[in-house]
């Protein structure tokens, strides 16, 4: 039971991406190849945000096309490498399982679609000149920053932990002198 719990996180957070990818997915199909969709009232946002129905046999934002099969494979490994790997992620490191969740989510969501749609993955999301994209493709994008922001964040913490008890005021900064023996029974002043 206690394994179980473990994962719960991880897979309420990848089979909330891969459910709501799937369900947009499934509303944008309805619409004809290349069609254009807004809400009403929203028709003025069509110049710079739209819904369009696209799709790709690539990567991420349309990217390496027609080698959809190697990203399946490369899914599954990083599926299997962040099952293998998020128990051992410490409770603390929350924006790390959160990463975690959001990346497998957004692999399975479009494994999802190429397994069922003859190798094609939906994309619905088209902001100005960018590649179309979708939930899924956003998804690991998110993760992938909230992963580069954790690290950068603990990092920066742990260093400030590192610190001298007495401050800051103790660790040389740049014009200090310092007496440095280069030679046994020798001494001379260096200045950094």
């Amino acid at each position: 039971m206690k394994s179980v719990r473990k994962y719960l996180i991880l897979f309420i957070t990848s089979g909330c991406v891969i459910g709501l990818d799937q369900l947009a997915k499934s509303y944008v199909r309805t619409l004809a190849i290349g069609d254009i969709w807004m809400p009403p009232g929203l028709g003025w946002l069509t110049p710079y945000a739209r819904i369009i129905h696209w799709y790709n046999t690539g990567a991420a934002f349309g990217s390496f096309q027609g080698f959809g099969w190697v990203f399946t494979i490369l899914a599954f490994i990083v599926a299997g490498l962040i099952i293998y790997y998020y128990p051992k992620v410490d409770d603390r490191d929350w924006w790390l399982k959160l990463a975690m969740g959001l990346q497998l989510g957004g692999a399975m969501g479009n494994v999802v679609d190429r397994l069922t749609n003859n190798g094609q993955v939906t994309d619905f999301i088209s902001v100005g000149n960018f590649a179309v994209f979708n939930l899924a493709d956003a998804s690991i994008s998110v993760g992938v920053v909230i992963l580069l922001v954790g690290a950068w964040f603990k990092e920066k913490s742990e260093r400030v932990m590192k610190e001298p008890e007495d401050g800051p005021d103790e660790r040389l900064r740049p014009g200090d002198r310092v007496d440095v023996e280069i030679f046994p029974g020798k001494e001379e002043t260096k200045s950094e």
